[in-house]
């Protein structure tokens, strides 16, 4: 796991993937994260004596495209990313509909 700030280059996808981002951290704070060149950012809250783990899926034009993710963080806080690309994941229907 890493602690502080850094930046992860990711590949390009094949067309019509989407671009999925595994966080995890452990540490009493908050990490941001930063995705270019797609203009997307998060947030995830991070609890000092858990490991938790938050998966995001992009799904907009360019996602198949590689680029940087950049993680913001406190010093206290370490973490770890894992990114990939994949099928888009189906929205759940309502039950009963």
């Amino acid at each position: 796991m890493t602690s502080g700030g850094a930046s992860v280059a990711y590949s390009k996808g094949r067309k019509g993937q989407t671009l999925i981002i595994a966080v995890r951290c452990q540490g009493e704070g908050k990490i941001k994260v930063a995705v270019r060149p797609l203009q997307v950012s998060f947030s995830q809250p991070c609890v000092a004596d858990e490991s938790s783990t938050n998966y995001n899926e992009v799904d907009l034009t360019g996602a198949d495209r590689g680029g940087v993710a950049s993680v913001e963080a406190p010093s206290g806080v370490r973490w770890s990313m894992t990114i990939g690309h994949g099928a888009p994941m189906r929205a759940e229907s309502p039950e009963g509909g």
